[in-house]
């Protein structure tokens, strides 16, 4: 087999994919889910009287997709044109002549197809929820860790005020916590069986129709629905968008940390491991190959949800032209955001904060970071516009003279008669105008303490 995707290809597939979630979405797992589907409605259907309790124990027993002969099942799917049919057949081969007439009784090719990918998708829900929780815990420490360790807050690219690091990723911390509520409430609207028949009327499945899409539904730990969701994609778009959320999420967490690790802020370093090589010609570099993947993979999952918001345009009652493309979004999307978790939680594991370095930076504008605070603390004494022209003018002259804020200020003749030198030292000292940093911090960790999806699984 030639191997053409970064998900099968040997030294790549680490950094695109995890061997859990490829297992997920493996050719194999995914047939073997539309015959757990068979499986569940022959046994609900002779629970109901419909067909032979024989003959839904016989197909129980044979629908295991190690017993089909896949090379002829793909053969027969290419010569007839059919996705499902050449399975069935397969799957009739190891059956009894009754038992093969009441396979795939009543039920057409898009509910298999759909509740196997629905089951597919609840598998890999268990998994994001654990990985997702990870992330939250290594975020949990850093935020309690660092609460207080003062930074340079930036907008704009440039440098605006202090913070501590422990806020930043408490902010983090405090969106991931809205995922993991989202991914808990999506659940029972998106793990539903698809049970409708050709059209949605439910008509090939008779009188008891109803009941067995409930007992179906039951077997396969799915819910059911009240009318036929086969042109209505917003399910599958939903639990698609979310991940692109929680991917553009961790890729905003890998990008800043890709950009604080520039040589000229040089505030945190992902784990460096001896052997590790970040140039085949420059041997003196350490690449941040870490966080600039959780950053290029965050990428992907946002562009697999953009073609899911395309399948959700439908043609009558149901069509393949955009329930097919599912068939691929789908699983990049989720192999994607298998790995994207993986790779977060282990590069905030392994993270090293330099506070030193920190502190450097906050030192760089030698005080003008403080600008201000005291421009409102004059404010106060002398009204905020005639603070902001004092605090303008010596500010310029300061900065283009090379003097600090302080020198500054003390030079400036009207802010000398309004501030002591005692004050001037206490208003440009970076870690007195934090604000409400440590209580806000405080708050996100105690209400995260405890919480449900931080609980290793």
């Amino acid at each position: 087999m030639t191997n053409v995707s970064v998900f099968d290809m040997t030294t790549m597939q680490h950094l695109w994919s995890t061997p859990e979630m490829r297992e997920i979405f493996s050719e194999k797992n995914r047939l073997q889910k539309w015959l757990d589907f068979e499986v569940a409605l022959a046994r609900t259907q002779a629970e109901l009287g419909i067909i032979p309790e024989a003959a839904a124990e016989e197909i129980a027993a044979a629908a295991h997709i190690d017993r089909v002969d896949l090379e002829a099942v793909a053969e027969e799917v290419r010569r007839i044109k059919h996705t499902l049919v050449p399975l069935l057949k397969g799957l009739q081969a190891n059956l009894g002549k009754e038992a093969a007439e009441f396979l795939h009784y009543g039920a057409t090719t898009q509910d298999v197809v759909d509740t196997g990918l629905i089951l597919q998708l609840q598998q890999a829900h268990r998994v994001f929820c654990r990985d997702l929780g990870a992330v939250g815990r290594e975020l949990m420490r850093l935020a309690a860790e660092h609460r207080d360790t003062v930074m340079v807050g930036r907008t704009h690219g440039v440098q605006a005020l202090p913070i501590t690091f422990g806020h930043k990723c408490a902010i983090w911390l405090d969106e991931l916590s809205r995922h993991a509520e989202r991914m808990e409430q999506a659940a029972p609207r998106v793990f539903v069986v698809m049970l409708v028949g050709a059209v949605g009327t439910q008509a090939s499945y008779g009188p008891k129709a109803r009941e067995i899409e409930a007992g179906t539904a039951r077997r396969l730990g799915l819910g059911a629905t009240d009318i036929s969701w086969a042109p209505s994609r917003d399910r599958i778009a939903e639990y698609i968008t979310l991940l692109a959320m929680i991917a553009g999420t961790l890729g905003k967490i890998g990008n800043e940390l890709f950009n604080l690790q520039r040589n000229e802020f040089a505030e945190v370093e992902e784990g460096f491991s001896e052997g590790k090589l970040g140039s085949s010609t420059m041997p003196h570099k350490r690449n941040p190959v870490a966080a600039e993947n959780v950053a290029m993979l965050s990428r992907s999952v946002r562009y697999s949800a953009a073609m899911m918001m395309e399948a959700m345009v439908q043609e009558h009652e149901r069509d393949g032209i955009a329930w097919k493309s599912e068939w691929k979004a789908v699983p990049e999307a989720c192999l994607v955001t298998g790995a994207i978790l993986m790779q977060a939680g282990a590069l905030l594991k392994g993270l090293r904060v330099d506070r030193k370095a920190m502190d450097r930076n906050v030192a760089l504008m030698k005080g003008y970071l403080l600008s201000e605070r005291v421009m409102l603390e004059l404010g106060e004494r002398v009204g905020k516009n005639t603070a902001h022209e004092w605090l303008y003018e010596a500010s310029m002259k300061g900065i283009e003279s090379g003097a600090s804020f302080a020198d500054a200020l003390s030079s400036h003749p009207h802010i000398a008669d309004a501030f002591s030198a005692e004050e001037i030292d206490r208003l440009t000292e970076p870690g007195e105008y934090l604000g409400d940093v440590g209580a806000s911090v405080d708050r996100v960790l105690a209400r995260e303490r405890g919480a449900k999806w931080l609980s290793e699984q």
